[in-house]
């Protein structure tokens, strides 16, 4: 018997009732139960010319979407998969936050549709897909007008059913007719496929990787913008007016941010996800930029620059990121094809030990902190070096331990390498001079057959480029 395998769900969901029932209008100034008046519906029904619901989709998407099933249906043959798109889960009340879909459903679909479910029943000869949709709520229903969510008075037109299979070239069905497809059968090898498809995604295509460089190219023209508004973010607004121009600039040229943006400025930038963003930014000290556009067809660049607020890096915090420097080009070169993927891990690590014991800052020797027993020099590099990157910023987190940081590179692997130094204000084993200052190095690489490109090498790396980046881009 063939199994159902699932993944995606609901989270944060309205009852349909509340929604039908004109329940959500109470708060905005509308009567109660209108959807139960019979001659208003029928007056709200008509009168209505057609709207655009054409759908739009990033050319190469749904050719991407129909290998990519290719690729799944070989993995499992003679099982039915399900994969959900999911809903927007609740922000605050009937407030929900933006619908982003399930990385897996766009990687499968070509699209992101909130509440969409892609079924794919096996076959003789591999599976066929089906799409399956809520229809839009149209004039003539009293979802039109009652569905706060979802209703096309409230939001919008969308693309409905015929719209969304001419550009997908997929059957696309009514959600109402999902039971009759997979039944009610439990998901009970959820984390099976979700494995599957992870390491699936390991590999890009062409087309991914296109995705990517965008991704990337539009991040790094992103720290441009925020560079430029670093003598305004000194006169009060600090970190938050950075935040806000990345922010801008990448729902401006993408679909947002692919993450939360950090920008720690001062005795922030240590602190590894700082993404509250309300310091300073203050003449004399550090900014540590992690920022990353993503694109319309959600995938994601991840690049980190460490940057002085002044223009030029002091003595010690020259010392700093020299160090990550080196580390950071050690890791770059262990990235290739055949390699083991902890490679460049071991290498920049070895690089930070080394410096941190001849700074005298290590109460073991080199060979005693990298051991595994030892790691003392984490105490300042307690994360990892790098990790997957593509349609999430840590893309592929559901691996086997053996095919991630087990594996070896192979071509078509994209990946970030970010070695650090993260010395915090209150930390005493540190001189004084060294408190407060955080330094991350981050660039997105694409293994090749021969080795690897740097797609974020448009920044520079050396202290040098960076002020003389910095004066480029403040000034002109």
């Amino acid at each position: 018997m063939n199994q159902v395998a699932a993944v995606g769900g609901r989270a944060g969901s309205v009852e349909a009732g509340a929604l039908e029932t004109g329940a959500l209008e109470t708060g905005r100034g509308l009567p109660p139960r209108l959807a139960e008046l019979p001659g208003f519906v029928e007056f709200m029904g008509t009168g209505w010319g057609q709207a655009d619901r054409a759908a739009t989709l990033a050319p190469g998407a749904a050719a991407a979407a129909a290998t990519h099933r290719a690729r799944l249906s070989a993995a499992l043959p003679g099982e039915t998969i399900v994969v959900r798109a999911g809903t927007a889960p609740m922000r605050s009340n009937d407030t929900p936050y933006d619908f982003r879909a399930d990385s897996d459903f766009v990687w499968l679909a070509g699209a992101a549709i909130e509440d969409g479910v892609l079924v794919m029943i096996p076959t003789m000869g591999g599976h066929d897909a089906v799409l399956y949709i809520p229809p839009p709520a149209l004039p003539g229903g009293p979802g039109f007008f009652a569905d706060a969510r979802h209703g096309e008075l409230w939001v919008g037109p969308v693309p409905g059913l015929a719209e969304w299979s001419a550009v997908l070239d997929l059957p696309v069905r009514p959600l109402a007719q999902l039971p009759e497809v997979v039944g009610s059968a439990a998901p009970d090898d959820e984390a099976e496929l979700r494995r599957v498809l992870a390491e699936l995604r390991m590999i890009k295509d062409a087309w991914e990787v296109e995705q990517l460089r965008r991704a990337v190219d539009d991040t790094v023209s992103g720290f441009a913008a925020v560079l430029a508004e670093v003598p305004r973010a000194m006169t009060g607004p600090g970190e938050r007016w950075l935040q806000g121009t990345f922010d801008r600039h990448a729902r401006t040229v993408g679909n947002g941010p692919g993450y939360a943006s950090i920008v720690g400025g001062g005795h922030h930038a240590p602190t590894l996800h700082w993404v509250r963003c309300d310091g300073p930014v203050t003449d004399g000290e550090l900014l540590l930029l992690d920022m990353g556009v993503e694109t319309r067809t959600l995938y994601t660049a991840d690049v980190t620059r460490t940057f002085p607020v002044s223009g030029r890096f002091s003595a010690p915090q020259r010392q700093v990121h020299d160090l990550v420097e080196r580390s950071h080009r050690a890791g770059l070169a262990a990235v290739g094809p055949g390699r083991e993927f902890t490679d460049f891990h071991h290498a920049s690590m070895e690089v930070i030990a080394t410096g941190l014991h001849d700074w005298g800052l290590l109460p073991v020797s080199v060979d005693e902190a990298l051991a595994p027993t030892g790691q003392h020099h984490r105490r300042w590099l307690v994360c990892g070096i790098g990790h997957h990157l593509g349609l999430d910023v840590h893309d592929c987190a559901q691996s086997r331990p053996e095919a991630y940081a087990g594996a070896r590179m192979r071509p078509g692997m994209v990946l970030t390498v970010e070695p650090g130094l993260y010395f915090h204000a209150h930390d005493e084993l540190v001189p004084p001079e060294l408190r407060g200052l955080g330094v991350r190095i981050e660039d997105d690489l694409l293994v090749t057959p021969t080795g690897a490109e740097v797609l974020s090498s448009a920044l520079p790396l050396d202290a040098s480029g960076l002020e003389a980046w910095m004066d480029h881009t403040v000034s002109g």
